[in-house]
């Protein structure tokens, strides 16, 4: 599947979950799947909670988050001790 292909299953609609990115046709946002993968869920254990997950919707949050990041400018998260 091509980015912009993944790409069009994430939707941003101020009407669904505050305008967050969502998969769309669901209610699940990016920021859930991606914070359930950063804490140790596989793509699978996702699947299996949410029957209408496909792996190419994981994909397209994994790439969403990435375009996301792609052109920020970072600060520390946490002051570094000198």
């Amino acid at each position: 599947m091509t980015d912009e292909q993944l790409l069009k299953r994430i939707s941003v609609d101020p009407a669904v979950m505050l305008g967050k990115p969502v998969i769309k046709g669901t209610r699940l946002t990016v920021e859930l799947v991606i914070d359930r993968l950063a804490h140790g869920a596989t793509a699978a254990d996702l699947m299996k909670e949410y029957e209408a997950l496909q792996p190419e919707d994981v994909a397209a949050c994994l790439l969403f988050a990435k375009k996301s990041l792609s052109d920020t400018d970072y600060m520390p998260l946490l002051a570094e001790a000198s």
